[in-house]
């Protein structure tokens, strides 16, 4: 592919000193006045006007996810990409106008469908752009891999599919292809505006955003509460929405008014979102009630994974030029705004068919100017300290200046804050777009063969009003190691007591021994030296590269459903040259944790019904039998009683219902895997549980399939 630097270079040349990003083609004017002309003085809409529905005819409400006749036509971009656009996998469909500043990239998995929907989709809101409208527009080229198809009529008879690109065009397009150089002209200035806009939300004057509400983690579910009154309800969060290992999670938004705003801010550089949360019927799941006025922002993550089970609800913006958002979840609904790449594609566990629904953003978003603060770019050039030469491969940290304490500080009460991390490309750069304020290169890591410089810290670097155009910039020199250090892996292999099997999600500290006593030593005066933190894998493996020397493992948290064993320190494992090659290992074995004296347990596995395979990703409920009807009543004036949370299935698919008292359960179903379809009754049981400590052990197992759409899949429940 074209660099995409040399696009944008084309691109703004031909912009020239009038250059107005026009968000929404022919109805841009009108558009960029009502969006940021009449917002109050405390709210505004996203950059250019996007967000809400242009018409066309915009449907109002705009109707939940179907396969039904088409409801309206809406002239807004649905989907914004600042860099390459790409389709792989068993990914099927993009709702609405698609704008991608550099290249649009289909090379899906050849043992899937070959075809990919643009514009006009057989599932989503239904309202697609214009007949006349440009469905997609590139900067760079539109490439479709032989056999593929790119198709954007809908397969309707005189719907024209405008396909309007900059590059090249190779492959098929069934649609109206228009060569323009000029194609992706009215959208450039949107990336800045947007990366601009994501910092803004995220913080004011360097510091978070003032948060309405909180954000907890509590494991099966991410609860995020209001302040019940807020016109705008904002949520800081610093965390993976997961399960404890990674797993799915469900998504909960308590005391938010009916009509507020929900701007939720997910910083640090590297994020996930897994969730079964969303329904394809707008009645099945709480959350689909926000999705107009929800707004995910991800101001610094240059690394995004979106993946789960769940129809995610709510608007996306990622602000980090150089990020990579994967997307692998079954709907989107809602705009995507992200300024660096995209990936949409299906898990590596298999399924497909996943889209991106067309919905409106209609919410108020903090007034950040219009759009937004002044920005700059802040470089650092990193070279070879005795030829001058560029080194690729250094990694930095980009810090701002926050605390008002003269140099950089990492750590402590009040550190500095840490905008995003780089790795020095061939031309020896690294380059972050951000607000005006002052700046530190911190590096973390020498390109292999040279020394870290020390100090590694390059700044303060202050970019201002005067200097943003040009930006500002550091050089960073590093000087050739003389002898590199020997190294090797040390390993840590968590598995199950009783059967061997490995374990995911156990949480383990190495530690270096450096104080000269025998033993670990994690406190007091002197202690021994923590290297690092590692969560154990699907392959039960924690693996790190170390010097010689050596080492213990502890582990801090077991796997859900074990014990810590006693004690929980594996080691002394000594690396040494003649071994480093090979590394050195310890095995740690957890055994299972029984039920709480006097309460029984239900613990469940999930198989694939062909080959027996363990099936993570299931969902449950449990219910216990409180009305004296035979059967299961989730619904009605007097059903029966659900008991905890949620429960996902680990990669052993095993789930645990734990500290039940004795009486009579139900299981039931309210997820699957990617690729496989609820039983035809989702309740199994009644399930006798006593007061012992024995646990109930139940087997259940899942059919290979497409998910259902557009049809009733509550099974009456």
């Amino acid at each position: 592919m074209k660099r995409f630097s040399q696009h944008l270079g084309a691109l703004r040349t031909r912009v020239g000193a009038t250059g107005t990003a026009w968000a929404l083609a022919a109805a841009a004017a009108p558009a960029l006045a009502l969006g940021l002309g009449a917002a109050p003085a405390h709210a505004a809409p996203l950059p250019g006007g996007l967000g809400p529905c242009v018409p066309g005819s915009c449907p109002n409400p705009f109707p939940g996810i179907n396969n039904g006749p088409l409801a309206g036509r809406d002239n807004a971009i649905n989907i914004f990409v600042g860099d390459d656009f790409l389709v792989r996998g068993r990914a099927a469909e993009a709702e609405g106008r698609v704008v991608v500043l550099d290249d649009f990239d289909q090379n899906k998995d050849p043992a899937g469908s070959s075809l990919y929907n643009l514009g006009i989709v057989g599932v989503g809101s239904r309202v697609p752009p214009p007949t006349d409208a440009d469905f997609l527009t590139t900067g760079g080229n539109v490439t479709i891999a032989p056999g593929q198809r790119l198709e954007t009529t809908g397969g309707i008879l005189g719907e024209r599919g405008i396909v309007r690109y900059a590059g090249t065009e190779s492959g098929t397009v069934n649609g109206e292809l228009v060569h323009d150089p000029d194609a992706a002209q009215p959208y450039t200035a949107l990336r800045t505006q947007l990366t601009a806009a994501s910092q803004c939300y995220a913080r004011v004057g360097g510091q978070p955003r003032q948060a309405t509400g909180t954000a907890v983690n509590e494991g099966g579910q991410t609860v995020f509460r209001g302040d019940g009154t807020s016109a705008l309800q904002v949520f800081n969060v610093d965390f993976d929405l997961t399960a404890p290992g990674g797993g799915q999670q469900g998504i909960v938004f308590e005391n938010v008014p009916a009509d507020a705003t929900v701007l939720v801010n997910i910083v640090g550089g590297d994020r996930t979102i897994n969730t079964y949360s969303g329904g394809i019927d707008d009645s099945t799941d709480p959350l689909n009630a926000y999705r107009e006025r929800l707004l995910w922002n991800f101001p610094d993550a240059t690394t995004v994974h979106l993946s789960g089970t769940g129809q995610m609800q709510g608007s996306f913006l990622m602000g980090d030029q150089a990020s990579m958002t994967t997307v692998t979840l079954p709907g989107i609904n809602g705009r995507f705004f992200t300024t660096g790449s995209l990936t949409h594609t299906s898990a590596a566990t298999g399924g497909g068919g996943q889209e991106f629904h067309a919905y409106p953003f209609d919410g108020d978003l903090p007034d950040c100017g219009g759009t937004g603060p002044t920005t700059g770019e802040v470089r650092v050039v990193k070279t070879d300290a005795t030829t001058g030469d560029t080194l690729p491969g250094a990694d930095f940290e980009l810090w701002r200046e926050t605390n008002d304490v003269p140099g950089l500080q990492t750590t402590g009460a009040d550190p500095d804050t840490r905008v995003t991390s780089c790795t020095t490309g061939d031309d020896g750069r690294c380059g972050v777009t951000v607000a005006t304020g002052t700046y530190y290169w911190r590096e973390t890591a020498a390109p292999d063969g040279y020394d870290l410089p020390d100090p590694a810290v390059f700044g303060p670097l202050t970019l201002t009003a005067d200097n943003a155009a040009q930006g500002v910039q550091a050089v960073a020199k590093d000087t050739r190691s003389t002898v590199p250090p020997v190294s090797g892996e040390v390993r840590i292999l968590k598995t199950d007591a009783d059967t061997g099997d490995v374990l995911e999600g156990a949480d383990f500290e190495l530690w270096r021994e450096t104080n000269g006593e025998a033993g670990l030593q994690t406190t007091g005066a002197n202690p021994d030296t923590q290297v690092t933190s590692c969560t154990t894998g699907t392959n039960g493996r924690c693996s790190v590269t170390v010097e010689t020397g050596t080492y213990y493992w502890r582990e801090t948290a077991a796997p859900d459903g074990y014990d810590l064993p006693d004690p929980d320190v594996f080691g002394p494992l000594t690396l040494t040259e003649a071994n480093a090659d090979a590394g050195v290992q310890a095995v740690a074995s957890d055994t299972r944790s029984t039920a709480p004296h006097g309460n029984g347990a239900i613990h469940l596995t999930k198989t694939d019904r062909k080959d027996g395979s363990p099936l993570a990703g299931a969902v449950f409920e449990a219910w216990r039998e409180t009305n004296g009807v035979p059967g299961l009543q989730t619904t009605g004036a007097d059903p029966d009683t659900r008991v905890g949370g949620g429960c996902s299935t680990d990669t052993a698919g095993h789930c645990a219902f734990e500290d039940l008292p004795a009486g009579e359960y139900y299981l039931r179903e309210t997820a699957v895997p990617e690729g496989y379809v609820l039983p035809g009754d989702p309740v199994s049981g009644p399930y006798r549980v006593t007061d012992s400590s024995t646990a109930v052990d139940v087997s259940l197992s899942n059919e290979r399939g497409e998910p259902c759409k557009g049809k009733d899949c509550s099974y009456g429940y």
